[in-house]
This record gives C-alpha cells, sequence and structure tokens, in this order.
C-alpha cells in the first residue's frame, strides 16, 4: 500500500518567503564596474596633470602676451611709461608710413617667390629620391641638414660672406662672363640672395613630399604608361592629384613660415647702415615690427603692426581652405 508524503505546510508564497535569498545577478558584476570607473578617473585625472605644464605655458606664454599686445595695439606705450589710449591712431598711421608699405611689398615678393621655388625644388628631389637607391639613406639626410641649420646665424653670414662683392659666388659667375659687383650690397640682388637662402632649406618639405609620393600605387603609373601617356602626362594627371593634400599641407606651412622671416634678412643685410639693408631692400615685415617696438620703443605701433600681421596670415590662410575644395582632392573622393 503506497503512502503519500505529506507536503509541507503552508503555502508557495509561505514557503518562499522562508528560503534563504539567492543574491542578484548583477551584485558580483557592481564591484568591477566600480572598480573600472576609479580606474578611469585615476587616468582622467593623471591626463590632466600630464598636460597641465603645457595649459600653463599656453595661458602664461601665448594667450595672455596676446591679450596684452591687443590692448597695446590701441595705446601709445614707450615700456618705461603708462599706456595711454589713442584708439585706432596706430592703424592708421600704418597706411601713411612709406616703410611700412616697403616692408609689405617686400614681405609680399617674398613669399610669392620663395615659396613656389622652395616647394618645387623640395618636390623634385623627393622625386628623384622615392625609388629605391643605393645610398639613398646618405642622400635623404644629407638634403634635409639646411632644413635644420639654414635659419641659424651662422648660416646666414656664411652665406652673406659667399654673396659679397668679389666673393665665392662673384668670382664663380666671373668665369662665364657675369660682373654682379656684389649680391648683398646691392638693392636689386639682395632680396633674390635671400629668397636662394630660403630655397636651399628644402629639405623639410621635401620628407613630407617624399611620404605623399610613397602612398601613389605604381599601378597607375604601370596604366597610364600602357595607354602611352609620357612623363610630364603621368606627373599632371596622377602624381600632382594623388598628392594634392601633402601639397596643399606644405604650401600652408612655408607661406606661413614666409610671413614671418626674420633671422635670414637681418643677418644678410649686416651691420651699419639700414636696418632694411641697401635701399632697404631687405625691409621684411618682422624686422621693420622689431625695429619700431625695441628700438624706437613703439611698443603699441608694433604691437598694431603684429596684429596686422596675424590679420593677413588669417586671410591667406581662409582663402587656401576655400580655393582646396578646387584642387585637392582626397582618397575618398571628396574635397
Amino acid at each position: 500500500m503506497r503512502t503519500e508524503t505529506p507536503a509541507p505546510a503552508g503555502t508557495e508564497e509561505e514557503r518562499a518567503a522562508k528560503s534563504p535569498r539567492r543574491p542578484a545577478p548583477s551584485a558580483p558584476a557592481s564591484r568591477p564596474a566600480a572598480t573600472a570607473r576609479r580606474r578611469a578617473r585615476r587616468e582622467t585625472l593623471a591626463g590632466y596633470l600630464f598636460l597641465s605644464p603645457w595649459c600653463v605655458g599656453i595661458l602664461l606664454l601665448t594667450l595672455g602676451p596676446m591679450l596684452v599686445s591687443l590692448y597695446l595695439a590701441f595705446t601709445d606705450y614707450n615700456l618705461f611709461d603708462s599706456p595711454r589710449w589713442v584708439g585706432l591712431e596706430n592703424f592708421s598711421e600704418m597706411f601713411s608710413d612709406d616703410r611700412w608699405w616697403t616692408s609689405v611689398r617686400v614681405t609680399a615678393v617674398f613669399v610669392l617667390v620663395a615659396t613656389p621655388l622652395k616647394l618645387a625644388v623640395a618636390l623634385g628631389v623627393a622625386m628623384l629620391l622615392v625609388r629605391p637607391r643605393k645610398g639613398q639613406g646618405f642622400y635623404r639626410s644629407a638634403f634635409y641638414a639646411p632644413s635644420l641649420i639654414g635659419a641659424s646665424v651662422s648660416i646666414g653670414i656664411v652665406w652673406r660672406a659667399l654673396f659679397q662683392d668679389d666673393a665665392v659666388v662673384d668670382r664663380s659667375l666671373s668665369l662665364f662672363g657675369w660682373d654682379g659687383g656684389g649680391w648683398v650690397g646691392d638693392p636689386d640682388w639682395s632680396l633674390p640672395t635671400l629668397i636662394a637662402l630660403s630655397a636651399w632649406q628644402f629639405g623639410a618639405p621635401m620628407v613630407i613630399f617624399l611620404a605623399g609620393l610613397k602612398q601613389v600605387p605604381r599601378e597607375l603609373y604601370e596604366a597610364a604608361e600602357v595607354d602611352g601617356a609620357g612623363a610630364w602626362r603621368r606627373f599632371r594627371s596622377i602624381t600632382l592629384p594623388m598628392i594634392s593634400p601633402v601639397l596643399f599641407f606644405n604650401l600652408l606651412l612655408e607661406i606661413i613660415h614666409s610671413f614671418q622671416i626674420f633671422t635670414s634678412a637681418l643677418v644678410i643685410a649686416g651691420p651699419g647702415g639700414r636696418a632694411g639693408g641697401p635701399g632697404d631692400s631687405l625691409l621684411v615685415y618682422t624686422w621693420y615690427l622689431y625695429e619700431q617696438g625695441f628700438s624706437n620703443l613703439r611698443m603699441g605701433y608694433a604691437s598694431a603692426m603684429a596684429w596686422m600681421l596675424l590679420a593677413g596670415i588669417a586671410l591667406v590662410t581662409a582663402v587656401l581652405f576655400w580655393s582646396q575644395r578646387r584642387w585637392v582632392h582626397y582618397e575618398e573622393g571628396g574635397r
């Protein structure tokens, strides 16, 4: 005879209340999540700690001086007396200053000639060095070296000595019937001397062009050769469009750098006489700004000149970014 086991007393709700509770599934996972959040906060704090020197530097050494310079641009300040507010007088004086216009003209000529010449030389040398050859590393280092030392005072002195009257360049050209009579002392040839020095420093854009040329697929050149395209056609239809982003980057950097030319012009102009060289032929904008601020102690006028230079560079940069839509091609097909 089968006996039935009696059911536990109480309803199912009572039995569930008496049974021990199991921890929620999410409880064990909450501890690792909290640990991950603490670790993320520590990493964020460490990041801000490492960034703090840069933040302090940009506030004290860049943004702070810029704001002070903006205020001084509207004052008459000689570094000794308190600034005196003059409004737009410094800016209006520029347009009636003949030497200011001379500095604008000299700088504009330098930017318009030196920048494309430097980029052309850099691209030409990069195209020669892009293919593997014996001693390639040595040649790349040798061509890059002038960019490291070209802006130094010592190179400017050497360059001036090379192009002086009856110096090495004059004697070499005299063998071919050229009687230059000195370059740095001639108002017509002193600026080309400075432009030549700038073009000689083509190493930095050359390295960037090399990186861009290596990204051009060789299959495009092979297909163009099969179609009968010549060297110039391949360069114009393949090389330039494919490296146009790199060309735009180099163009933008070199234009900004050319606007800021200072040390080379100062050294080549030489000691004595007017600061701008023979006939103010080397009176670049930054040197005239320095002369007004620290030689003539017109810091307010120099600050106004600095902001005009910033406005000019910003305008040229804006035009370049606007024009890139027409000639800069990206891999995804956008412009």
